[in-house]
């Protein structure tokens, strides 16, 4: 698995968020400056984790970004699900794959599944919160 800059931004833009929510809303031109991320591939982020239900925003003067949860609710895990797809390690076993026709005599299958058991496992138990903490 390796995790992509849309992955890697997204938690970066939402630690910004949780930093400044003090501000009601968060013009996405001083997120993209805080990070050094472009404004268009910040937009692209953004509308994801709103059609998605991580933020809120509103358009047009005045508009911008706010998280509509607390930093300690938002899990690495559905963050990197979200971005990248699937964290498996291997593609039979993401979901929905068809199954491995090999799979009763594959002498790997127990160790890619105990990997991803730990991968999704650590990644479900690191917050937003967690990663502000310097």
């Amino acid at each position: 698995m390796i995790v992509s800059t849309r992955g890697r931004y997204a938690l970066r833009v939402l630690i910004d968020m949780a930093e400044h929510s003090d501000q009601d809303r968060i013009p996405l031109k001083e997120i993209a400056e805080r990070q050094n991320i472009s404004q268009k591939y910040i937009e692209s982020i953004m509308t994801m984790l709103s059609k998605n239900g991580f933020i809120d925003g509103v358009h047009g003067k005045g508009g911008g970004y706010k998280l509509n949860r607390n930093p300690e609710e938002y899990k690495v895990g559905d963050i990197l699900r979200l971005t990248e797809g699937t964290l498996a390690p291997v593609a039979c076993l993401e979901r929905g794959a068809a199954p491995c026709e090999k799979k009763s005599e594959c002498r790997t299958i127990g160790m890619w599944t105990k990997l991803d058991e730990l991968i999704e496992g650590y990644l479900d138990s690191v917050s937003v919160a967690d990663l502000m903490k310097k």
